[in-house]
């Protein structure tokens, strides 16, 4: 699977942005997908994840209630819809793939090449 995020930018705090991962491959809709960002000098941390159907999501403390994830198996694209942005959101997010799931991004075999997301106060 091979992935491409796009959708970052730059945002005033509380406003929005909506991130896009399109993936080539026929099996896109067996794999869990997650979203994972990691700020300059901080360790990559998880921020969403969403099952092989959409029936299932998982949100960081973070991000609940401000960020929704959705997924369009016809179009093998996972979204993320971020509201009410902080500037303590500013990092680059990727985009992720794996069958077993998790919010530990160690186990995620694939990965997008990431796209910047600025927040400013």
């Amino acid at each position: 699977v091979q992935l491409q995020a796009c959708g970052g930018g730059l945002v005033q705090a509380g406003g929005s942005l909506r991130l896009s991962c399109a993936a080539s491959g026929r099996t896109f809709s067996s794999y869990v997908m997650g979203w994972f960002r990691q700020a300059p000098g901080k360790e990559r941390e998880f921020v969403t994840r969403i099952s092989w159907s959409g029936g299932n999501t998982y949100y960081a403390d973070s991000v609940k209630g401000r960020f929704t994830i959705s997924r369009d198996n016809a179009k093998n694209t996972v979204y993320l819809q971020m509201n009410s942005l902080k500037p303590e959101d500013t990092a680059v997010y990727y985009c992720a793939a794996n069958r077993p799931g998790g919010s530990d991004w160690h186990r995620y075999d694939y990965w997008g090449q990431g796209t910047e997301v600025t927040v400013s106060s």
